[in-house]
């Protein structure tokens, strides 16, 4: 019997990017809600990658077992 190949998340494949260091990168939340009265410092924050948090590395790993 072969093995099985695992599936990617699309959601999580949109949301994360992984680094060629292999660190898990992602962007902040709420960026598209009520953007045009945001000011502009304001939306120029939300355009950064920053880099998971180790507590939630694991799971996001699992959702993408092939990195990106």
């Amino acid at each position: 019997m072969t093995k099985q190949k695992l599936k990617t998340h699309k959601g999580a494949k949109r949301r994360f990017k992984i680094t060629g260091t292999g660190k898990i990168m992602r962007t902040k939340g709420m960026k598209s809600h009520n953007r045009r009265k945001k000011a502009p410092r304001v939306k120029r924050m939300f355009d950064r990658m920053l880099p998971l948090d180790e507590s939630n590395r694991k799971k996001v790993q699992r959702l993408l077992p092939y990195g990106l």
